[in-house]
Order: structure tokens, then C-alpha cells, then sequence
């Protein structure tokens, strides 16, 4: 029989796994912007020198094959590998990079980058207008995680060696955002077809891998490039990248110094604190949300009435969900964007605090007061607060069968059509990104194909101009429309607290969720 200690260790081992596998899931346009080569203090340009830093990843990369890379904590190693067009800096607004301008036309129907001057690839060949267009052009028609990003680009070509022009069916408000991600990464065409680039491959980024110390699928060593054109931007000589699965392994490895840099669980602060460490204050980076997928009532007429997933948002005491089952390590929200994006409207902040009486009274409006069944996928994001769950639907008269699903079978089982609902850990992608991986008719999670136009339309209008004022206007006007249609039950956003060793500064702050060498600074 469990002891009350034993269960709360079980559901803290249970946690932790899920906030790690949520991790790993885990991710405004303009018409130029200022020269960023000498880096800055806010975004981990302290200058070169000759300082380490060690951290850790949970899963080797699948490939650092330039078509194929995956975006989240892989990032710390192809993104120090090779350089992208632009980047996104610790306040989430987009750079110059490998491009040191860019500019659209009037229609934003065609998108025309400049290269800076004097960049090379770690064999000491120019990086060409070339180069880069034969990588977007090799990423875009090669299937992988990254194809999509770029799937409304219809040409690429280099009518000289700085300059790449990129032809569009539409305006597209995540394009900027993809070239400062992994589908803006410029890699050598010469190694394309190398057996070996999968594994090691050539970038022009401001790190080369270190092959005599580097262990494939254990421990990754990068040495900084001394030649490279923005070096003060990065001011690491060295930075060794661990593997290790298991998140109380991180934090024993933390511990005992063969790691600079790690995220903690809140229960592990007093301890890091101890020990040395600087913990940062909680940044959201995910959010832990019901959502609800069968708008359309395709399987369960229900759904179709806006007046029961607002019921359904009323049902859930976000308060204690974010204090009891995330242990603090979270804070309530019923908006599915970051607090930190333009779609974060402050003004809806509590639009549905916990009140189950309001909500049965909504679902006996919506002809429910005797309520109504539906199965949900169990996945190893729900396991641990499944029985919360059914019980805050089931006070409300909605009762929840549980249908488990297989580890690989997560994000299939939502995308099926087989269910109404899901619980999900998503991380906190930039505006677009999360309308377009939600909110489009052929959106990645519409698995029902609901019909989004009014807000396909918005996001139209936000592609359509380069007025960060307009773009704003647009994306919280989508985010009014998620909350007040209730089109899902964002529950929390998860937050990271990192714990940095001397002489390490963490820099971000949630605007900015991406994984890079450049979110550490050397600190004084």
C-alpha cells in the first residue's frame, strides 16, 4: 500500500518526467534593422573569451543534417554550428545574422536578403548567395520537420553572390521567424550528399565540433571559431553540450560540476541556491492545456456549442491545478499565447475563474443539464493529471473515459480525428507560428478541419504589413477570438527556473524560447 510520502514522490517523478518530455517539444517582422555584429550585453555578447560552459540535453539530435534538424534543446548544437539569416535575440524580435539586411516588396510577396561580406565555412570557402539558396531550396522539398516553414515559398534564387531573393504565394507572417530558426540555416552544398553530415557536418556558424572529444550520442564539444565575423557575440571558448535522459541525473551532474548551466524543479531551488548557484525567476516557456478539438461536434455534438467549452474553461480551478499537480513550477492562464507575444491580451486575464456553478448553469443552457460522454487519448503528457481532470468535467456532468495510447503515438493520437478533446504540453512558439499550427482550416492541430476564417483573415493582415502596431492589433484580436469562442482550455503556462554556476549568466526571459548558446553571458 502507498504511504502519503510515497505517492507524492511518484507524482514528483511523474512530473518531472513530463515537464522534460514538454521541453523537448519545446518553441515581428520588419523591413531591416540595426547591424548586430558586435553583439550586445542583453543577448550574450559580452565579447570573446576564453570562458567554458557545459549543459545538457535529453536526446541526441536525430541528424545535424542542415534539411533535417529538430528544433528545441538540439538547437544549443546546429544552431551553434551553423549560422542562420537572421535570429531571433533575447527579446524575441528579429535580427540581422548571416544577412545583414532585408527587404520586402511592396505586395510582401517577395522577400530580398543581403549578405554580409567576409563569412566563410569551417573548410575556408565562402558562404555565397549560393549556398543559401540551394539550403532553403534543399529544405523546402526535402520531407522533414522543417519543410513546413517554408511551404509558402514558390522560389529561391542568388542573382549574385550577396544577394537572395525568396518568391511567396502569399504573405507569410512566420517567414522572418523561420530564417532565424532552423529552416534559415545555411549549409555547405558541397556536403550535402556526405555520409558524414549527419553527424558532423559543415556550417559557417561561430562553433566547429571538436571530433577527437566529441562522443556521437553522448557528449558534444564545440570550439569557437576565432575567424568568425560576429566572435564577440559569443563569449564561450568552449561549449560542451551532455546527453542525459533523465532529469535527476541533470541535476546530480549539476551538482557535481560537469554542468554550468541546467533547469531545476522549484523543489530543487533551496538545494541549487546552496550549492552556489544563481536561479533565475520562473520564465514560461510551455503551456499545459485541454484542448478541444472537436469544435464542429463532428463526433461529439457538444462541442459545437460555444456555451459548453466555455463550461468546460470555468470547470478547471487553474489556481490549484498550477500549485498542486505543477508544484508551482507554473502559472495560471487562459490564453494558449506567451505573456510575453503580441497575442497576450492582459485584459482577458481572468475570464474564466473557477466557478462550476456558472459552468453547470451554462451547460444546462446549452440543452446539457444532464451532461454527456466522451474518451480522451491517456499519453504520457495526461497520465499524472488525468484523475483531476475527469473530475473537474465530471462536477460539471461530463464524463471522461480515459483511451491509452503508446509513447510513439502522442501527437498522432490528437491529429487522428478519433478524439474531442486532449491534454497537451506545448511549448510557447511565437504568434504566428502558434495560429498557424492551430488556427488555419489545415492547421498541424485542426484535426477536424474547423472552418478559422475570421481568424485566417486577421493572420492575413498581420502578414500583410510591416506596422508592428497592425501586426499587434491583428494577433490579439486572434487571441480574443481563442478565449472568448473558447477554442481550447489553456490551464497554465510551465515555466524553467535555470541554475547558473559562477561566472555563467542566464539571459532570457520568456519572449524568446528557442534554444541557443547565445541565452548565456558571462557574468561578472
Amino acid at each position: 500500500m502507498l504511504t502519503q510520502s510515497s505517492r507524492r514522490r511518484q507524482l514528483s517523478r511523474r512530473l518531472t518526467a513530463v515537464l522534460g518530455a514538454s521541453a523537448v517539444l519545446a518553441t515581428a517582422a520588419c523591413t531591416g534593422g540595426s547591424d548586430s555584429s558586435g553583439g550586445s550585453s542583453s543577448d550574450g555578447g559580452t565579447g570573446a573569451s576564453d570562458a567554458t560552459i557545459a549543459l545538457s540535453i535529453q536526446a541526441q539530435p536525430a541528424s545535424l543534417d542542415p534539411s533535417l534538424l529538430q528544433e528545441g534543446q538540439q538547437g544549443y548544437i546546429w544552431g551553434s554550428i551553423f549560422d542562420t539569416l537572421l535570429y531571433l535575440d533575447n527579446d524575441g524580435q528579429v535580427q540581422p545574422n548571416a544577412a545583414e539586411s532585408w527587404e520586402y516588396s511592396e505586395d510582401l510577396k517577395t522577400l530580398t536578403l543581403t549578405l554580409r561580406e567576409g563569412m566563410t565555412f569551417t573548410t575556408g570557402d565562402p558562404v555565397t548567395a549560393e549556398a543559401a539558396r540551394a539550403t532553403l531550396e534543399r529544405t523546402r522539398t526535402t520531407a522533414g520537420p522543417l519543410q513546413s516553414r517554408l511551404e509558402s515559398v514558390t522560389s529561391v534564387e542568388a542573382p549574385d553572390d550577396r544577394t537572395v531573393v525568396i518568391g511567396l504565394d502569399a504573405p507569410d507572417a512566420g517567414l522572418l521567424i523561420a530564417l532565424a530558426t532552423g529552416a534559415g540555416v545555411i549549409g555547405d552544398p558541397a556536403t550535402f550528399d556526405a555520409p558524414e553530415t549527419a553527424l558532423d557536418p559543415v556550417g559557417s556558424g561561430a562553433y566547429e565540433l571538436d571530433d577527437a572529444a566529441t562522443s556521437v550520442g553522448s557528449t558534444y564539444v564545440l570550439k569557437r571559431r576565432d575567424d568568425y565575423w560576429n566572435v564577440d557575440a559569443y563569449p564561450f571558448e568552449t561549449v560542451t553540450v551532455r546527453v542525459i535522459a533523465d532529469a535527476t541525473a541533470q541535476f546530480n551532474a549539476l551538482l557535481g560540476g560537469q554542468l554550468d548551466a541546467g533547469r531545476i524543479n522549484p523543489d530543487q531551488e533551496q538545494q541549487a541556491s546552496g550549492a552556489g548557484f544563481t536561479v533565475s525567476d520562473l520564465i514560461p516557456t510551455a503551456s499545459a492545456t485541454l484542448l478541444l478539438l472537436d469544435r464542429d461536434g463532428a463526433i461529439v455534438p457538444a462541442m459545437a456549442d460555444v456555451r459548453v467549452r466555455q463550461a468546460i474553461n470555468l470547470a478547471l480551478d487553474r489556481e490549484g491545478f498550477s500549485t498542486a499537480l505543477l508544484q508551482g513550477n507554473a502559472q495560471p492562464t487562459e490564453q494558449f499565447f506567451s505573456p510575453q507575444g503580441p497575442a497576450y491580451v492582459e485584459d482577458l486575464a481572468g475570464t474564466y475563474d473557477f466557478d462550476p456553478d456558472r459552468a453547470r448553469d451554462l451547460m444546462a443552457e446549452a440543452g446539457y443539464a444532464d451532461g454527456f460522454s466522451m474518451t480522451l487519448p491517456s499519453t504520457v503528457f495526461s497520465t499524472t493529471f488525468e484523475p483531476t481532470v475527469t473530475q473537474a468535467l465530471g462536477d460539471i456532468g461530463i464524463d471522461v473515459t480515459w483511451e491509452p495510447q503508446p509513447p510513439q503515438s502522442n501527437l498522432a493520437s490528437i491529429q487522428s480525428g478519433k478524439y474531442p478533446a486532449a491534454f497537451w504540453f506545448e511549448g510557447l512558439d511565437p504568434a504566428p507560428r502558434q495560429v498557424q499550427g492551430h488556427y488555419t482550416t489545415d492547421a498541424t492541430i485542426n484535426p477536424f478541419h474547423t472552418d478559422f476564417s475570421e481568424i485566417e483573415g486577421l493572420l492575413a493582415d498581420a502578414a500583410s504589413t510591416t506596422d508592428e502596431d497592425q501586426q499587434r492589433d491583428a494577433y490579439q484580436q486572434i487571441g480574443t477570438i481563442a478565449v472568448e469562442e473558447a477554442l481550447d482550455a489553456p490551464i497554465a503556462y510551465v515555466g524553467t527556473r535555470w541554475a547558473t554556476a559562477d561566472g555563467v549568466e542566464y539571459l532570457q526571459n520568456g519572449a524568446n524560447v528557442f534554444s541557443t548558446i547565445r541565452a548565456f553571458g558571462v557574468s561578472s
